[in-house]
């Protein structure tokens, strides 16, 4: 029973176990995907019940912001607002200067939303560029900048880019004339070339003292990038800028990087306070090593520096069998000379050399050589041991001078304004999707414009999957603590059918309680052999067994005269006619033969207990009485002997 209890106790553990993960999981899923499907669970009922759709239907309606936004786009409408440059990049050839990528507006081709479109970029190994003005301009003051579109590498990516970039306000902006030169604040995200994944962050600061504008690349994400390149699904790329000078990319609405404007861009927006000064000079005297040759030190004079480190074995004798007089390598005998062969053009003809079949079976052929081996009195040429060098004055770097040009901008988050946006690329791959564009300040914001336009690609996606196994493959690289749940699904059920089913061994206690004895058939006409025979075992036990003990002997002369009273009576309400047919002395035997072993086993069972200590003479003489009986006896008698010594 305890055993049980402890199984049921740890079955029970198992259940809680999977349904708190089970219930964790849906909750993250839904705090991160935050995708609003009020509609889509009657939808994904029918499609579950039709089964020859592949995917299920959703209505789509194009995104609306709800509330301020600087810019957004959703190409439902097609191009408009949006401007082709008709320039060229700079100290190139003319042929691959110009701009002249194509740019279509198309549905997706794989997971396809009815009725949303995107930008594509159609054409292999050419330049793009396109732009389009802001609804207003945005100013680094107070309020985040946060920049978020969708993107689709729809045949995967060789090598290209898909970032967009933030062009810096001024009067002279022309979209038309947009290039790779043109002024932009901020550049925005994936790109990849070979096996180089990169999610770009870059902000071009502005130096206080100079004027200048420098680069500032945000440090690499610690995560791999590689997945949202090769799956062949719409990503969602979020970039957030805080007043307090940090920053956050998201994928997917999940942060794959975030740090300070301060500390985690390359290189830093603030230069060094102090740097190296470029007149200064290592003096000739500074010694740098730290260890110099002993110069007391003397060369042993036993110390032969032409000894060589290899010499010949003396005690190497040639093997028995060898082949001085055979060569190794014999002309060719059944080459032949080729008939174009032409002795004053190309020389006497050789025949090509091949391995002598002669020394295939020697233990070698031509000239014996003794072997080289390590000579013991090598030493190699002598150098003084090293000691420290007392003149060491550590390794010279140029004294520090300050700054000059050390400037200290505490809120680079105050960048220069912006006005446009455009995307100014280069790439081997083709049908690059873009899609669902918004610059805004708000996170909910962001969030629900999401909501409406990729939290229904996602949705749909997931939906056409190829099967369960490819879902859960996919559920666990986005969260591997997954593949513990797993584990233990498929674990607990095959460890609980171990447990119950696996046959366990049975206990002694549990042998002996089932243990029974069977007992053989007795003959009617045995009845009466076996009552005399009973009556005889009687008196030699009494005469035997001569305990002081008179209550015990009283009980079991008590015992075996109930036995014999009610096996005489027995016999006397037995037919005396053996005529009445078989089934009835069949019947009637096994009824005599069940009485006489239930009183047996009950009556006497007290008695023959305190007979256990009967003497081997007893045993001896009843087995050699009951051996001189005739062979018809045998099955009473195998069964009384068997009782007797059991008890």
């Amino acid at each position: 029973i305890t055993k049980m209890h402890f199984q049921w106790d740890w079955l029970c553990l198992g259940v809680l176990i999977i349904s708190s993960v089970t219930a964790e999981t849906e909750n993250e899923e839904n705090l991160d995907t935050d995708v609003e499907v009020e509609d889509f669970d009657m939808q994904s009922q029918e499609a579950e019940v039709d089964g020859d759709k592949p995917s299920i239907e959703v209505v789509y309606q194009t995104p609306k912001p709800t509330g301020e936004v600087y810019f957004t786009e959703t190409f439902d409408g097609g191009l408009s607002g949006w401007v082709l440059s008709k320039t060229k990049k700079e100290d190139m050839d003319d042929n691959i200067a110009k701009y002249d990528g194509r740019w279509e507006v198309e549905e997706l081709k794989e997971n396809t939303v009815a009725g949303d479109r995107g930008l594509v970029l159609k054409s292999v190994a050419k330049h793009h560029a396109i732009s389009a003005m802001l609804t207003k301009a945005f100013i680094f003051d107070d309020k985040p900048l946060i920049v978020q579109y969708e993107v689709n590498f729809q045949k995967g990516i060789d090598c290209g880019g898909a970032y967009i970039k933030l062009l810096s306000s001024s009067d002279d902006l022309n979209l038309e004339y947009f290039f790779d030169r043109t002024p932009y604040t901020i550049m925005f995200g994936p790109d990849k070339c070979g096996e180089d994944y990169k999610l770009h962050f870059i902000f071009r600061h502005k130096n206080p003292k100079t004027g200048e504008y420098d680069e500032k690349h945000a440090e690499r994400p610690d995560v791999d990038l590689k997945k949202f390149y090769l799956d062949k699904k719409t990503h969602l790329y979020t970039l957030v800028l805080k007043p307090d000078d940090t920053f956050e990319m998201l994928i997917d609405q999940t942060v794959v990087s975030k740090g300070s404007l301060l500390e985690n861009m390359v290189p830093p927006v603030n230069p060094s306070k102090e740097i190296e000064d470029p007149s200064d000079k290592k003096p000739d005297d500074w010694d740098e090593r730290p260890k110099i040759p002993d110069p007391n030190a003397v060369k042993p004079d036993d110390w032969d520096e032409d000894e060589p480190s290899k010499i010949e074995d003396p005690d190497a004798v040639k093997p028995e069998g060898w082949l001085d007089d055979e060569p190794q390598y014999i002309p060719d005998p059944n080459a032949k000379k080729p008939k174009d062969w032409d002795e004053e053009m190309d020389g006497e003809w050789e025949a090509p050399q091949i391995p002598n079949p002669k020394c295939e079976t020697a233990p070698g052929c031509g000239h014996w050589v003794r072997p080289m081996k390590n000579n013991p009195k090598y030493k190699g040429k002598w150098r003084a041991p090293l000691i420290d060098n007392p003149n060491y004055q550590g390794i010279w770097s140029p004294r520090k001078i300050p700054n000059p040009d050390y400037f200290e901008d505490l809120h680079p988050f105050k960048m220069t304004p912006v006005s446009a946006i455009g995307l100014e690329l280069w790439s081997m791959t083709s049908d690059i999707y873009f899609d669902n564009f918004i610059i805004c300040s708000e996170k909910e914001v962001a969030d629900h414009w999401a909501a409406d336009g990729w939290g229904l690609k996602k949705l749909v996606a997931s939906a056409n999957e190829h099967g369960m196994f490819s879902q859960l493959v996919t559920a666990a690289e986005d969260h591997p603590w997954l593949w513990v749940l797993y584990i233990l699904t498929l674990a607990l059920p095959v460890g609980l059918g171990v447990l119950f089913c696996w046959p366990a061994k049975k206990t002694d206690e549990y042998i002996d309680y089932k243990k029974t004895d069977v007992s053989k058939q007795i003959r009617k006409g045995e009845l009466k052999q076996e009552r005399e025979e009973f009556e005889d075992d009687e008196i030699e036990e009494e005469k035997e067994n001569e305990d002081p003990a008179e209550d015990e002997r009283r009980e079991m002369k008590e015992a075996k005269r109930e036995l014999m009273k009610d096996t005489e009576k027995m016999e006397r309400e037995a037919p005396s006619s053996e005529d009445e047919g078989e089934g009835g002395e069949d019947i009637e035997e096994e009824e005599e033969e069940n009485e006489v072993a239930d009183e047996e086993e009950n009556g006497v069972a007290g008695a023959r207990q305190e007979e256990g200590g009967m003497s081997d003479k007893s045993d001896s003489e009843d087995e050699r009485k009951e051996a001189d009986e005739g062979a018809g006896d045998r099955p009473l008698q195998s069964v009384r002997k068997r009782r007797v010594r059991k008890d």
